[in-house]
């Protein structure tokens, strides 16, 4: 999406070692491919930056995609996206019109591109969601993703949220954990979070937690295999309560070191902590 941070992301990229091309139109997006195998290793990863500037070309992605396939190239979609009221922010701040916005609203502009983009980013290996992330953080999270000299297997996000913040629109599985008993009504774990020891032991403690943790445990490593054989290598795994701040802090930590135990490579954002 304009706005929702393409420019950092790319600028992260060059720096991990990646030649970048922005605003390449997408018909040539094959073409990049062979002069940089021709270039005896000194192109070896290519990231291509591509936008709704270039929407003449657009229709040539979708081929372009799968001229790449066909070769046996290996490629990722990495989506950029963000909230309505972010991107608004972000426009009015630089005092640019959105590309597509014409002579209606910025907000025009942003509906007209989501329809445009809708089935790219349902093709998206990596959805990130930019509302909330600073550059620092946005960068972090590339980092996170592409810093490796070799692609693991599989990567994942587990991020613990509260419902009342809204959900995280870059999720790819949501668990509820209103389930459980709130610590929040305990006195002497209210001030505290799911990180503490005291927290996580109430959270656990709690009939169906444990068992909750085994069996989704048990269902992610059915959906990893399958995510694998589809060639997906990025999941985010979204785990909520009501503030984001005991039961789904608490549970996230569990799941995390699970996965991690497991093989799969894991980060783990605490998205909605303190912000109450």
């Amino acid at each position: 999406m304009s706005g929702a941070g393409r420019s950092t992301a790319a600028k992260c990229l060059e720096d991990l070692g990646w030649f970048v091309v922005d605003n390449l139109p997408p018909a040539l997006i094959p073409t990049m491919v062979e002069l940089g195998a021709r270039s005896q290793g000194n192109v070896a990863r290519i990231a291509v930056v591509v936008d709704v500037r270039g929407r003449r070309f657009f229709d040539n992605l979708r081929e372009s995609l799968a001229d790449l396939d066909s070769r046996g190239v290996t490629r990722r979609i990495v989506f950029l996206e963000s909230s309505d009221d972010a991107l608004v922010r972000r426009f009015e701040s630089v005092r640019r019109p959105h590309p597509l916005q014409g002579d209606g609203r910025i907000v025009d502009g942003i509906a007209a591109e989501r329809e445009l983009l809708r089935e790219l980013r349902g093709d998206a290996d990596l959805v990130i969601d930019t509302s909330s992330l600073n550059v620092h953080e946005l960068r972090a999270k590339m980092d996170a993703q592409f810093a490796g000299e070799e692609e693991p297997e599989l990567r994942a996000t587990v991020m613990s949220f509260g419902f009342k913040y809204g959900l995280p629109v870059d999720a790819d599985l949501v668990a509820d954990m209103r389930f459980l008993p709130n610590p929040h009504w305990v006195p002497e774990l209210r001030p505290y979070t799911g990180l503490n020891e005291e927290v996580s032991a109430y959270v656990f403690n709690q009939p169906g937690a444990k068992e909750f943790l085994d069996r989704y445990a048990e269902l992610l490593r059915l959906i990893a295999t399958g995510y694998r054989r589809e060639g997906k290598r990025y999941v985010t795994i979204a785990i909520g309560c009501t503030g984001g701040k005991h039961r789904s802090v608490a549970v996230s930590e569990k799941l995390a070191a699970r996965l991690a135990a497991e093989g799969v490579e894991t980060v783990v954002v605490h998205r909605d902590m303190g912000r109450e």
